[in-house]
């Protein structure tokens, strides 16, 4: 089963984030997952952030760091890489060039005339590579512009899907409806594809579904900022263009959606202003954990359910997020558990002992260190090759393994501080510096609302871990079983088995 998963604005980019940290803890197990950004604002930080994320992703996923008997990092993500309605177009990337505004006002004046009615000068004029700057009409009129027939990435992405039997292919819009590019984005990208679809004769066999987010963040701009800007978003305004938008989405969303979830939080927020491009760079979310796992339903749990039918998701409590408020939970919980128990040792313990290596050299850290020689053999130890240390593979593999842990870390930290909430999952200031800034005694205290014994949390220490000779044994580990891979692979299998 695949899924296509299009992100639409800055919201969509965060949600995608937030469904690449998932997938790479296992939520998505061995599905595969088509990505697509689309965005005016090219530059955009959120965007930034979650190509970064990918990236980091693939990488580790190209060295082979996946377990036959665990789905951490084992799902296959593609990306049909950034649409961008202005992508072919280098100059005056606005909406009166876009139509031609000069053209219609001489040779066609009454439809220039209606132009005028329909967009004021400012929004006429308005470089729109920074974005909508929260105006829905606006996108809606270039997003309209988008060629499913042939034009990359959508005829690329189209072609695939004719290609897939069964009716296992699902596609999934997700944006925010409450600003510029995701409001206008989502019906109308959501009407050419299933337009498309029909066209091609494959509808019957693609479920669409579609993640509306409802307002939950917000800003104040300055006055200087407000006199820099003609046009801006303005988050006084979000609950009106929401209201408006879900009367829209109430006609007309039923006949283009197979599923349509709606998130928002009755507590906005706060963020920096910014009309957009690489100041647009919004820390993540609960919102956007959620989003991921109301992907995660949609693949998963949407079998038998009627056309148009919508999904909520909620929480026992308002202001605060526990484990028992997330979905799936006996499927999802332990796999955030073992991520982060990794991410943390490898961190705290893993690297400084490798970078001890450096310093010590080989011959002493087979001395010291009684696992090194099991992954890091000379020429003839347990019959297999050996591995230099040094080399420029082993040296890499240790950069993209510590990469992905940062990067995770950075993002479920992140999420806990998702103010004014309270966030209680992990004990997440344990880990706000992933770069030496972890203590090994935090480990056993990494998970809020425990259920274990108390005797046996006693004994979950890092050193224990560590100097069990049981989890450093590679023969039971899929090929590579050595090396800096082989040793991450034993690591994460231990913080399995131990919780």
């Amino acid at each position: 089963m695949s899924i296509y998963i299009i992100g639409i604005g800055g919201t969509g980019a965060k949600c995608i984030e937030s469904i690449i940290q998932l997938a790479a803890v296992g939520a998505f197990a061995n599905q595969e997952i088509h990505l697509l950004f689309v965005d005016a604002d090219e530059t955009n930080g959120n965007l930034d952030r979650a190509k970064r994320s990918l990236e980091i992703y693939q990488k580790c996923q190209e060295i082979g760091v996946t377990l036959d008997n665990s789905p951490w990092l084992k799902t296959k993500i593609t990306s049909y890489g950034l649409w961008s309605p202005f992508a072919k177009i280098s100059i005056n990337k606005n909406l009166g060039a876009l139509f031609e505004y000069n053209n219609l006002k001489y040779n066609d004046p009454p439809l220039g005339k209606l132009f005028d009615v329909l967009y004021t000068e400012d929004e006429r004029e308005l470089t729109l590579d920074e974005g909508f700057r929260g105006r829905p009409a606006i996108g809606a009129a270039v997003m309209s512009r988008v060629d499913l027939e042939g034009e990359d990435p959508w005829g690329a992405m189209i072609g695939k899907m004719k290609t897939e039997p069964g009716t296992g292919t699902k596609i999934f819009l997700c944006g925010s409806i409450f600003g510029g590019t995701g409001a206008s984005g989502l019906p109308t990208i959501g009407r050419l594809i299933v337009n498309k679809l029909e066209k091609e004769s494959i509808r019957h066999q693609v479920q669409l579904g579609c993640l509306f987010v409802l307002p939950y963040f917000g800003f104040t701009p300055t006055l200087a900022e407000q006199q820099n800007h003609r046009v801006y978003a303005r988050s006084d305004e979000f609950l009106l263009n929401t209201e408006a938008a879900l009367r829209y989405y109430a006609n007309q969303a039923k006949e283009i959606f197979d599923s349509i979830y709606l998130l928002g939080n009755e507590a906005p927020s706060n963020v920096k202003f910014s009309v957009g491009r690489n100041s647009q760079r919004n820390d993540p979310h609960f919102i956007e954990l959620y989003a991921a796992l109301a992907t995660r339903h949609f693949l998963y749990n949407q079998k038998n359910t009627q056309k148009g039918e919508v999904v909520l998701i909620s929480r026992q409590m308002s202001g605060a997020v526990h484990w028992g408020d997330l979905p799936d939970l006996d499927e999802v919980k332990p796999l955030l558990i073992n991520a982060t128990r990794f991410a943390f040792i490898w961190l705290g313990e893993i690297v400084s002992q490798l970078n001890n290596v450096r310093k010590m050299g080989v011959k002493n850290a087979k001395k010291a260190l009684s696992w090194f020689s099991t992954f890091y053999p000379s020429q003839g130890f347990f019959g297999g090759e050996s591995v230099d240390f040094d080399g420029k593979d082993q040296q890499e593999a240790i950069g993209k393994i510590t990469q992905w842990c940062q990067d995770y870390l950075r993002w479920i930290y992140d999420i806990h501080q998702s103010k004014p909430e309270n966030i209680d999952l992990f004990n997440a200031n344990y880990f706000a510096n992933t770069e030496g800034g972890l203590n090994s005694n935090n480990f056993p205290n990494l998970v809020l609302g425990e259920t274990r014994e108390e005797t046996r949390k006693k004994t979950d220490t890092v050193e224990n871990l560590l100097n069990n000779p049981s989890i450093f044994n590679n023969e039971n580990l899929t090929a590579p079983n050595n090396g800096t891979i082989g040793l991450a692979k034993a690591v994460y299998r231990a913080c399995q088995k131990q919780y």
